[in-house]
């Protein structure tokens, strides 16, 4: 399917059962921007349980890498369900799981030799990396960014910077965490090397001086390209000259590739496009299509903690491990270049459609890893953040999923196996969703 099919009032009559039954029973910690109750899908193709038809342009938060239930992926799981299910490779061996630390070992964006610890989620690598970090270095000290998202657990959050009410009410935070500027050059009165250099300064002349002496500081932990902060993409002078500084002094650089990773970005790990290697990587979301997995990689000299110092029960399951290493040889064989072509095929499109919508501010990304800025005036760039929740819900209804991202941005990161057709379809329903809220805006002004 190329396009849309909506054939009922949304939500349906189905979905309004469903949905009924979850006001009642489940946490209302959940963030659910509009009423889709999925039943099946298959590729970039999402059906809800009324049988309305969508283009996923959201991927179960840039889950499904390999799109909904790849047959491949399928058979993998299957396969090793009908052998054993759990094995807890903390304690005991099982070759799925070594044969996947041995791929990582050979793709990961990290030199020598490399060693992986399983866990189950963005979340727990993130706590992985903060532990060995601080084991490795003998300091306490993490330096993260302001818009980051590395994970909701206490230390994870206290690294998270991205919006108040996921802090708000869980402190205390976990000590000697520092946050810094993420370089965002839409919003920098100057060029993106200088953008660069001011952000790397507040490290230099701020954070050290005053706060902790760099050799308190274990980690720098960075998203490549900022996730929910906004999809925003630094320039490479930024992420070269983290590398630089943390080499510079002892600190270990830590790279969150969580959303941006695997593929998404046209290349296996957005930090490839900075022409740097990692101390640490954190990779989870779209490792295992769909499947809960973790992974931190590490330098196998820094990965050096004893029997017993970390571990996981559930963390590299034989399940989730045969349908990492299927995905893996999915994105090798066609879906990383895919996310490289239909991706900049789409950012083309984008642009296009700034030419005739002065909502769009900014149009950024790498891949299918790709966010639009809203703005109410381009000289100001005062930002379009009613807008920009409106044009969410106005999708939604012409039968595309996406998201937002930071306070103004949308943000698409849908399967890597959309194609250029269906990538066409979703820019007609963006224009259409662009004009209706274009012309709600001018009403109200």
């Amino acid at each position: 399917m190329h396009a849309p099919d909506i054939r009922t009032p949304l939500p349906g009559p189905n979905a309004k059962a469903i949905i009924e039954r979850d006001s009642r029973y489940v946490s209302p910690s959940y963030t659910r921007d509009y009423p889709f109750v999925i039943a099946r899908g298959e590729g970039a193709v999402v059906e809800d349980v009324d049988g309305n038809r969508f283009l996923d342009c959201a991927a179960g938060i840039a889950v499904n890498s390999t799109g909904v239930s790849h047959p491949e992926v399928v058979r993998a799981i299957t396969e090793q369900a009908q052998k054993f299910i759990h094995m807890s490779g903390t304690d005991f061996y099982y070759e799925p799981q070594v044969r996947l630390a041995q791929e990582l070992a050979s793709i990961a964006p990290i030199d020598g030799d490399v060693r992986t610890f399983f866990a189950n989620s963005g979340t727990e690598t993130t706590e992985a990396a903060i532990k060995l970090s601080r084991y490795f270095t003998k300091r306490q000290g993490v330096i993260a960014f302001l818009g980051a998202f590395h994970g909701r657990s206490l230390g994870s959050l206290s690294l998270t910077a991205s919006k108040a009410i996921q802090r708000r009410g869980f402190g205390p935070f976990m000590p000697g965490v520092y946050h810094a500027p993420y370089p965002d050059v839409y919003r920098f009165a100057g060029s993106a090397d200088a953008c660069a250099a001011q952000c790397l300064a507040f490290i230099t002349d701020q954070i050290f001086v005053h706060l902790a002496a760099p050799d308190e500081i274990g980690a720098v932990v960075v998203e490549p390209i900022q996730g929910e902060g906004g999809y925003i993409v630094p320039p490479p002078a930024f992420i070269q000259g983290l590398r630089e500084l943390t080499s510079r002094h002892g600190i270990l650089l830590v790279v969150d590739e969580v959303q941006s990773g695997m593929g998404r970005t046209g290349k296996m790990f957005a930090l490839e496009h900075f022409g740097v290697k990692a101390d640490i990587v954190n990779i989870a979301k779209g490792i295992a299509s769909g499947l809960p997995l973790g992974v931190t990689c590490a330098r196998a000299d820094v990965m050096t903690w004893p029997p017993g110092a970390h571990a996981s029960t559930f963390g590299g399951n034989p399940v989730a491990c045969a349908a990492a290493n299927a995905t893996i040889k999915l994105l090798k064989e066609s879906l990383v270049s895919n996310a490289a072509a239909v991706g900049a095929h789409l950012m083309a499109g984008i642009r296009a459609l700034q030419d005739r919508h002065p909502l769009i501010g900014d149009v950024r990304g790498k891949g299918l890893m790709i966010g639009v800025e809203l703005v109410r005036d381009r000289q100001t760039r005062v930002r379009a953040i009613e807008e920009r929740n409106a044009l969410v819900q106005a999708m939604f209804r012409r039968g595309v999923l996406v998201l937002g991202a930071g306070r103004n941005a949308l943000r698409l990161a849908p399967p890597l196996v959309l194609s250029i057709a269906q990538a066409d379809s979703v820019l007609a329903v963006m224009d259409a969703a662009l004009e209706e809220v274009g012309k709600e805006l001018g009403a109200r002004s």
